[in-house]
């Protein structure tokens, strides 16, 4: 935009200065021209004033002296002609031409001639002047000279190189004045691009300076800063919120869970134990819930931070902690890593993330199942390969699988809360990665999940490792 603004300055300039240089380029031509011819002219009359004894006695007179000196001394040559046009006297160097001849014939009805109007430097030939040579008002003859006009071309040219050399510091001038000028109108405009991208990018504290380009500009930048305060407050407020609630509600699902357990106790009708039994499974869904929501809700909040981790050795803590449940469920549990796999990515976006894929894996994989999680260098990153050999997904129901709370029809009376590729979806997009899923080759689903390297070296930040949640 600054480019367009700049070039729609320097148009208009260009504009004015042909608009201004043109005539007065002209102007000087004429003037120059006019200087030269006034001059010829003054000498052409004085030499008709001499030239009468040459026209009345065929004598050369004075006249011819005259003549001669005038071209050794200026290089101009001159003749005179009677009435007839009859060559009487010339100068040594004269010759004649298409241009003298039209001057003669002008001088021979009475009147002064002069060609051309004006010199321009791309223009060749002499500049001829010729005037009668009058007797009691009889024309007895005419003078004419022809003067060369290098000169004249040369002094014409030195102006007009004058005049563009003013121009182009003038074009110079506007550039330089319009670069200033376009980007005071547009700072405000570039630091709003810039801080959208940082919002964008998840600093919800970027805001733009209020006080800088024209006031119209100045009033959209505070207006901009306004409403991102206003989402913001309303972001905040609803993690919040989502994270108040689910810390307040599980004092008291601790409670309940206490009391069926009491209740249990109590029991002795197969019936009733068996609807315990349920009780307490609902009681420790819901607490999945509950830690999956605050799981989330931290995660989104936490999306500035960035941190740098040794991704191989995550991925070989986190299959060790998955493996006795996985062993349980007659599930085979293997890794692949190349060695250390360093990653820059939000607080505990690498353990989380393996931890909901490894889950999924192993829950959906059945039993003789083979779940694989393969840590590798790829495209300047990390990337994290989770492939189980369950019955994997639809193309369709992989579109819908980071939507929070979604269930696979097929899926639905399996443990879970519908929250845990959301998480990972959230921290990934955090992270500034990327998460891919696929059907696997023969069977099964493929989750991929790839971090950035990080740009100062593989120095690691080992963080606390809170606890964990399965979702």
């Amino acid at each position: 935009m600054r480019r367009r603004l700049v070039i729609s300055y320097l148009l208009l300039m260009v504009l004015v200065l042909v608009a201004l240089e043109t005539p007065l380029a002209a102007t000087l031509a004429s003037r120059e021209t006019d200087r030269i011819r006034a001059d010829r002219l003054a000498d052409a009359t004085r030499f008709a004033s001499l030239a009468g004894p040459a026209l009345r006695g065929n004598v050369p007179g004075p006249v011819g002296g005259e003549l001669a000196a005038y071209d050794e001394l200026y290089g101009i040559r001159a003749a005179v002609v009677d009435r007839d046009g009859r060559t009487v006297v010339v100068s040594p160097g004269w010759s004649g031409g298409p241009q003298t001849a039209a001057a003669l014939e002008s001088a021979l009805v009475g009147q002064q001639f002069s060609a051309p109007e004006a010199v321009w430097p791309w223009v060749d030939g002499p500049l001829v002047v010729a005037v009668p040579i009058n007797d009691g008002g009889e024309v007895l003859g005419a003078v004419v000279t022809a003067t060369p006009a290098a000169e004249v071309r040369r002094t014409v040219t030195a102006w007009w190189l004058l005049l563009a050399g003013i121009g182009l510091l003038a074009v110079l001038a506007c550039v330089s004045t319009a670069f200033g000028l376009a980007g005071w109108v547009l700072r405000p405009v570039t630091e709003l691009d810039a801080v959208t991208h940082e919002i964008a990018e998840g600093d919800r504290g970027a805001r733009v300076q209020h006080r800088l380009g024209p006031p119209e500009l100045r009033r959209l930048a505070a207006s901009f800063n306004n409403m991102a305060d206003v989402v913001s407050d309303v972001m905040d407020r609803q993690r919040a919120f989502v994270a108040h609630a689910s810390h307040q509600l599980r004092n008291p699902l601790t409670a309940l869970r206490l009391r069926v357990e009491e209740l249990g106790s109590s029991l002795t009708d197969p019936d009733g134990l068996a609807e315990h039994r349920l009780a307490l499974e609902e009681t420790d869904r819901l607490a999945r819930v509950l830690d999956a929501l605050l799981t989330l809700a931290r995660a989104e909040r936490e999306e500035n931070q960035r941190i740098t981790v040794d991704a191989a050795e995550l991925a070989a803590s986190r299959v060790a902690a998955w493996e006795p449940l996985a062993r349980h469920r007659s599930v085979t549990l293997r890794l692949a890593a190349e060695g250390p796999a360093y990653a820059r990515t939000v607080p505990t976006a690498v353990d989380q993330a393996l931890d909901a894929l490894i889950d999924n894996a192993v829950k959906f994989s059945g039993k003789q199942g083979v779940v694989t999680v393969t840590v590798r260098h790829a495209d300047d990153g990390v990337l994290l390969q989770v492939a189980d050999t369950g019955p994997g997904m639809t193309p369709d129901q992989l579109e819908q699988a980071t939507e929070r709370f979604w269930r696979a029809p097929d899926a639905q009376n399996v443990e879970g809360a519908g929250l845990g590729l959301t998480i990972v979806a959230v921290l990934v997009d955090a992270s500034d990665g990327r998460l891919t899923m696929r059907p696997g080759d023969r069977c099964g689903l493929v989750a991929e999940v790839w971090f950035p390297a990080p740009e100062d070296g593989p120095a690691i930040v080992r963080p606390v490792d809170p606890a964990l949640v399965r979702a």
